[in-house]
């Protein structure tokens, strides 16, 4: 985090030496796999998890806090405009690849062999505070679903899953903040009007 870029630009460049390079180059170096694998069980898992958090980019998307803070390094009037959107989201792809590759790949399949399931709980907290900056909704929900995505990588023994979810689900939801919201912001509030915090 203290290499935070502003930039998105920057910032792929940071990441991805950071957390894409970083890793591959462990896991050549040590010749371990870390869930660069394609196959029937990892496409299906993909399909089912994406499905699964779906509906939480969906939701999310009408909270003010997250129209607020979304679409990171653009704004919407820079994204209504198909190509520049494309490539935004071809760009945010390409981070979400890097992080999994880090958190999903390192973190929990390469050592999943050593530590069984319990690897999708190694990570938790340090991608909690890799949100820390992000809308509190978001970072509640971080851990939970660190959890969640490593699992499902684990069982799958491919990080396929949590990047086409991740992936698909933050260029969803900069679709989705840059258009009128789906469901309307005060119903998206009073479902969740429990939390101890704004949104």
């Amino acid at each position: 985090m203290t290499f935070h870029q502003p930039g998105l630009d920057q910032r792929l460049v940071v990441d991805g030496l950071i957390f894409f390079c970083g890793p591959m180059a462990l896991a050549a170096y040590y010749g371990k796999d870390i869930g660069y694998r394609i196959d029937r069980t990892a496409v299906r898992n993909a399909a089912l998890l994406a499905l699964f958090v779906f509906p939480f980019y969906l939701v999310g998307s009408s909270l003010p806090s997250i129209r607020a803070y979304y679409p990171m390094w653009a704004t919407a009037a820079e994204l209504r405009e198909p190509g520049a959107f494309a490539a935004h989201a071809a760009k945010q792809f390409a981070l979400v690849v890097a992080v999994e590759t880090y958190y999903r790949g390192l973190l929990c399949v390469g050592v999943g062999e050593r530590f069984g399931i319990k690897a999708a709980f190694i990570s938790p907290v340090i991608y909690a505070v890799h949100h820390i900056a992000k809308p509190p909704i978001e970072l509640l929900l971080s851990g939970p679903t660190d959890v969640l995505f490593g699992a499902v990588d684990y069982k799958s023994g491919s990080i396929l899953p949590s990047v086409f979810a991740h992936g698909a689900g933050l260029v969803l939801l900069d679709w989705l903040v840059i258009h009128d919201p789906v469901i309307p912001p005060e119903t998206v509030s009073s479902w969740l009007e429990w939390l101890p915090f704004a949104l």
